[in-house]
């Protein structure tokens, strides 16, 4: 009897600790398996800190409440950066999810795409929306740009970033291609050598957010934090010890903010277990490279926000009968997007 309830236990520690990893890769921005958030359940004091509920009065496409186990939804993922005076939205990710269906797409959106701002009251990078009028107006930005409504959003900074990387004890990642870039804080530059490394939390970060020397670009950006998301996910599933949850919670609720409320935390949890297993698909927004004023911008295809938005809303409008339908419409989308990188 006391062997059964050993490994009773022993089981629900180890779900517990894959419940709370995987609710880490959602705030740092890409994707995975998500929306476990057992963990917040055992720190109320944690769930206090992260919880920012939004000003209504400033947000575009809004809609009423939705019940997350049965409507589908999206949330945004936003990655701050705070390094230069002011704050920036450096990675925008986008997650669309229908409980019917068990569909999960993700979007990366560059932070250089140029689209028009509202609160700045012109055209500029997506990122400077955040400076402009705060999450609220990086919502309604990348809401009026897709055509899409945002339910939830997720915002880290890179400290929150690096310090749950190095409460990992780090990740190993296999470099695409060599090249240099520099570190946040000591603004030293490392060689990233082809191959497999041993990155720390402030190299990873380095790793992720360099650009200007990947031949794909923002494009190739992308494809290195979904590998280092990937990395931190395989560490974390693979702990044998619980020891180091409460310093991850404590990352979680120093440098993460959501509009998630509380009440609501039961419902994703039942919502995890339906979707754990799902498989994310990836979408690509399609665009060039342009010089306006000097200054670098990413132009996106018209044609490519357009098949977006519909690819988006009608996941989040279908219902389990149309699941075929739609599967075979983002096919088509995710290999053209593959094709074209």
């Amino acid at each position: 009897m006391n062997n059964t309830r050993n490994i009773r236990r022993k089981k629900r520690k180890k779900r517990f600790l894959r419940l709370t990893i995987l609710f880490m890769l959602l705030t740092i921005l890409a994707g995975g398996s998500y929306l476990a958030f057992d963990f917040i359940y055992s720190a109320k004091q944690a769930s206090d800190s992260i919880y920012q509920e939004l000003d209504s009065s400033k947000l575009a496409n809004q809609r009423a409440e939705v019940e997350v186990t049965k409507d589908p939804f999206n949330i945004l993922l936003v990655g701050i950066e705070d390094q230069e005076g002011g704050e920036r939205a450096d990675v925008l990710l986008l997650l669309t999810v229908n409980p019917l269906t068990k569909e999960i797409y993700m979007l990366s959106i560059p932070r250089d795409t140029r689209t028009y701002v509202e609160s700045a009251g012109y055209e500029t990078k997506i990122n400077h929306s955040l400076g402009f009028g705060g999450i609220e107006s990086t919502i309604s930005t990348v809401s009026e740009l897709l055509d899409v409504p945002i339910d939830y959003y997720m915002t880290t900074n890179f400290n929150g970033f690096e310090d749950i990387v190095d409460t990992l004890g780090g990740i190993t990642v296999d470099v695409p291609f060599t090249f240099k870039a520099q570190l946040t804080g000591s603004l030293k530059w490392k060689t990233y050598s082809e191959g497999p490394m041993d990155l720390n939390g402030n190299e990873a970060l380095a790793y992720v957010r360099m650009r200007k020397a990947d031949p794909k670009g923002d494009m190739g950006r992308n494809e290195r934090q979904q590998q280092v998301i990937q990395e931190i996910v395989d560490k974390g599933t693979s702990f044998t010890s619980i020891t180091k949850i409460d310093d991850i919670m404590d990352d979680l609720g120093e440098n993460v903010k959501m509009n998630i409320p509380p009440s609501k935390f039961a419902s994703f949890v039942k919502l995890y277990t339906q979707i754990k297993d799902s498989q994310i698909q990836h979408l690509a927004l399609e665009g060039y490279d342009d010089y306006i004023d000097s200054v670098y911008y990413y132009i996106p295809y018209e044609e490519s926000l357009t098949n977006l938005s519909t690819t988006l809303n009608n996941v989040l409008e279908s219902t389990s009968t149309s699941l075929t339908t739609i599967n075979k419409e983002s096919t088509s989308d995710l290999e053209t997007a593959q094709g074209d990188e």
